[in-house]
């Protein structure tokens, strides 16, 4: 298999798991920006979607959306414990938690990127995201992880989606959980080494 990524983005989450699975992979560097692998080749006729993640399968098809390209790799490890299995209400809390990752995390401090955001867009938007952060404060209480004391691709998300707090600014010291559980996922081996090698550890 093959991930085509960009260092610290979302394809961080698909990336940590991989390692966590302990799948055999290949890292191909992306830059969304220009559109282009780091051979200079173009990156359109890859995703046309024009960004990370895109896991392409030893059979040759391409999975996009960092998502399901998780929790396809959860799969192909079940021992690995990643994801509850398939048809399990476990599996539909793990999905419904990254549902909320992607829509309203992701989603909502991801926005905070955009260059053309005024001071005005930001105060108007701080307080939907400050309603999330609290909420998702609440739910962390006396857990490990978002699934309890066990390490899931949703995990996986979240971590990346917090690490982009800090380049946007967005002040977490409301809510001194984030920082421990950050520390607790950064600490895991896999984490680490995915981190290393995009270079942003």
């Amino acid at each position: 298999m093959k991930l085509y990524y960009t260092p610290g983005v979302c394809s961080l989450a698909p990336h940590i798991t991989l390692r966590e699975a302990g799948l055999p992979f290949e890292l191909e560097k992306v830059d969304i920006r220009a559109g282009k692998l780091a051979s200079g080749e173009d990156f359109a006729p890859i995703n046309g979607k024009g960004y990370v993640p895109a896991l392409q399968l030893d059979n040759g098809e391409l999975l996009t959306e960092g998502p399901a390209i998780s929790q396809y790799i959860a799969d192909l490890a079940p021992a690995a414990g990643l994801a509850p299995a398939a048809g399990t209400m476990d599996r539909y809390r793990l999905q419904e938690w990254l549902n909320f990752v992607s829509t309203e995390m992701h989603k909502g401090v991801g926005a905070f990127f955009n260059p053309a955001m005024t001071p005005e867009w930001r105060a108007a938007a701080m307080p939907r995201l400050t309603k999330r952060l609290t909420w998702l404060a609440s739910q962390l209480e006396g857990r490990d992880y978002l699934m309890g004391n066990t390490f899931t691709i949703a995990d996986a998300y979240l971590f990346t989606v917090l690490r982009w707090t800090k380049p946007t600014n967005i002040d977490l010291s409301p809510w001194p959980i984030f920082a421990a559980y950050s520390a607790r996922v950064a600490a895991r081996p896999h984490v680490a080494a995915a981190m290393q090698a995009e270079g942003i550890a």
